[in-house]
This record gives C-alpha cells, structure tokens and sequence, in this order.
C-alpha cells in the first residue's frame, strides 16, 4: 500500500488519454488505476475518487456503446455515495445525462481551439472551481454540449452564448466540457478528423493547433489548479482546496 488516494480513471476511447490531468494528479499525491470504459467496471469502493474522460461517441449512443449505461450507473452511484468525482468533456455530459439532464448536438456547430472561460458568481465559492474563477482560457473540441442540467446541478461557468462550461452535479461532483488534459500532440489526430469539416467551415486546423501548442505555458498554469484542488479533495473530501488553493506552478 502506497498510503496515497487511489482515483479510479474510466478512458472511453484510446485517443483521449488522461494526459496533463494525469501526470498534474500524480505530482500532487493520487495514484491512478486507468481502465478502458468497455473492458469492465471495478466497484467503487475501493477508490478515493473518479474522473470520467472525453471520447468521440455521443452520451446518448447507449445502443451503439453498450458499456454507457454502465458507466453512467457508475456515475449515480458516486454521486450517491459522495466520492469526489470529475467528468470532461464526454464525460461531464455523461454525468447530466445520467442525473436527469439532456445533452444534443451545438446548434451552433462545432466548439474548437481556445475558448475563453465564462464563470458565474457561484464559480467563485466553489469547493473545486473556486481557486480557478478568475479569466483563463481552455482547449474546446466538442459537437455535442449539455442543453439542460439535472435538477439541483449549480452552473459554475458557460460561453457569452450561454453554453455550459462547467457545472457542479453534486456536493462532490462536477463536469467540465473543456480539456484540460489535452496538448497539440493529443488533438493531433482529433483534428486529422475534423480537416474537413473544418474546411468547409473556414476553420485554419493547422493554426488550432499552433495556437494550443504556443499556449503550453498559459494551459499549465490555467489548469494545473484544476488537478491540485481535485487532488486535495480526495485526499481529504472534508477540505474545501478554495480557501489556500496554494502556489501555481506555470510549467511541467
């Protein structure tokens, strides 16, 4: 036994790793158990807390990935039990639409490359997001987006259109549309994809990229907090990591 919080990873799809957000949790203390959403679920109770990454499939494809439904069931049982949990992008929808909130396609298309973070004066009291509320910018790259929340859900932060960017499901519960975990290197193939779409849209795919990569520092130091609070939570799901979030570090 290593004596650190054991958080349980659930990675829908191989291209979407656990990456910055991973190696953040690992330096602040957590050890990670990652497991393939489709290959098994462990039981909860041998975790400390959950995070539930992003993948290409739509939350409400249950009859295309069968393995949802039990990834959402895994989902209503952390929130019941108050395990400190965290879902991005994919897996934030995942957790709305388990709780009883909807997710559809953008009307407005496709949300791609640095997006400024609109938070809402509840973001600021927050036990997690708390210690980020302040301007930043995060990697978007989603069709699909939560149109409503689940009843007793708390909005923390949404785009000047209104789009969620984050809420909090639960007293330990929260999602996040954007990736903090992302670099260029990973939405490399994610924009392979995309390339023509993009085209047609009068979007420079090249140019995303660029502009993530030259943000490197900006994003470590945006999001690295994100990891550190997390880290506190399940380290101790009594603290409340918003008041002494502690020093920011901008670089790996």
């Amino acid at each position: 036994m290593s004596g650190r919080p054991l958080v349980l990873v659930v990675e829908p799809d191989a291209e979407c790793p656990v990456g910055w957000i991973g190696a953040w949790l690992d330096e602040s203390g957590c050890d990670l158990d990652i497991r393939r959403a489709g290959g098994g679920l462990p039981d909860l109770g041998g975790y400390d807390g959950l995070v539930v990454l992003g993948g290409p499939m739509g939350a409400n494809d249950d009859d295309r990935h069968p393995w949802l439904g039990p990834v959402k069931a895994l989902l209503r049982e952390a929130r019941d039990t108050g395990l400190p949990t965290l879902g991005i992008c994919l897996g934030h929808q995942l957790i709305a639409v388990a709780l009883g909130g909807t997710v559809a396609p953008n009307p407005r298309g496709q949300q791609v490359g640095l997006l400024t973070v609109g938070w809402t004066a509840e973001a600021a009291a927050d036990r997690l997001l708390g210690p980020l509320a302040t301007p930043r910018r995060g990697v978007q790259w989603n069709n699909d987006v939560v149109t409503a929340l689940p009843d007793g859900a708390t909005l923390l932060a949404a785009t000047a259109e209104g789009e969620i960017q984050a809420a909090r499901f639960g007293p330990a519960m929260w999602g996040v549309q954007l990736h903090p975990e992302v670099d260029d290197v990973v939405l490399e193939p994610w924009a392979e994809e995309d390339r023509g779409s993009h085209a047609t849209r009068g979007i420079d795919t090249d140019a995303l990229l660029a502009d993530v990569r030259a943000a490197r520092v900006e994003l470590d130091g945006a999001w690295r907090p994100l990891a550190e609070s997390f880290a506190a939570l399940v380290a101790d799901p009594s603290a409340d990591p918003s008041a002494d979030p502690g020093p920011g570090h901008p670089g790996r």
